[in-house]
This record gives structure tokens, sequence and C-alpha cells, in this order.
């Protein structure tokens, strides 16, 4: 195996990109796998990482809500705010 070839887990450990980075590339692959024209093998490495990119993006929305929670507590429960209250007309 060639080190850019890197095994999942040695790509987590690599600087992370941010949650808008790793959508726009989950939707690209999406994209490309949608069109149906690629080799399995390429459609294979397509799948396997956009499964790491949708893990990412999972893990980044579980440590915002985790950061939330703990900003809204208010005397040790939680205080839930409605989030689009100020915008509506």
């Amino acid at each position: 195996m060639r080190p850019e070839e890197g095994s999942v887990s040695d790509k987590a450990t690599a600087a992370s990109p941010s949650f808008e980075q790793t959508i726009s590339e989950l939707e690209t692959i999406v994209n490309e796998m949608e069109q149906g024209d690629l080799p399995l093998h390429e459609a294979l490495k397509k799948f396997e990482r956009g499964i790491e990119l949708s893990r990412l993006s999972q893990k980044a929305l579980v440590e915002a809500e985790q950061k939330v929670r703990i900003l809204t507590e208010q005397n040790g429960e939680a205080a839930l705010q409605d989030f689009a209250a100020d915008n509506e007309d």
C-alpha cells in the first residue's frame, strides 16, 4: 500500500476538514456516483470515502449539539429555546 493510501483510521487522525468542506465533498461524491459511469473499483473507493465523510459529519453535529446544550443550560436544567422565533414575520 502506498503511503498516500492510508487506512480510514490513518485519515481520521489527520487534520479534519471543516464541516462545510466535509459536506461539500460528500455532495460531490454523491453526484459522481449517481451518474453511474464510474468503474466498480472507483465507485467502491468513492463509497468508502463517502461513509468516512458521513461519520465525520455526524460526529461534528453531535459535538455541536452537546456544546449548544451546555451553553443553554441554566441552573442545572436545559432551557429549551425556540430557535426560529426571532426570524418569523
